[in-house]
């Protein structure tokens, strides 16, 4: 019954915009924090943004200045915001619900970033 439904990505080239939506259902989504992972072949997953609970946000420093991510609680949905995109960004995007000890995932959706 638990759902985390990933919206978005894409393909784009250098210095474009792309944005995901994370859909949850099933689960107290105000207690969760809420965060992005990715993972690019033959590389371990990487963290990418979070925003808790507490509605206080991290970012990878990869990432620093050229992403965004917010929660819309009442609407149960986690956003991302993509910006200034480069080529070392394709990967495929995951979202994360995350209340110790419980973790969900969202499908994983690919971004590939032409150069």
């Amino acid at each position: 019954q638990v759902q985390l439904v990933e919206s978005g990505g894409g393909t784009v080239r250098s210095g474009g915009s792309l944005s995901f939506s994370c859909a949850a259902s099933g689960f107290i989504f105000s207690m969760y924090h809420m965060g992005w992972f990715r993972q690019a072949p033959g590389k371990e997953r990487e963290f990418v943004a979070q925003v808790g609970s507490d509605g206080v946000v991290f970012y990878a420093n990869s990432v620093k200045g050229r992403f965004i991510t917010s929660r819309d609680n009442a609407n149960k949905t986690v956003y991302l915001q993509m910006n200034s995109l480069k080529p070392e960004d394709t990967a495929v995007y995951y979202c994360e619900a995350r209340y110790a000890p419980n973790s969900y995932w969202g499908q994983g959706i690919q971004v590939t970033v032409l150069s």
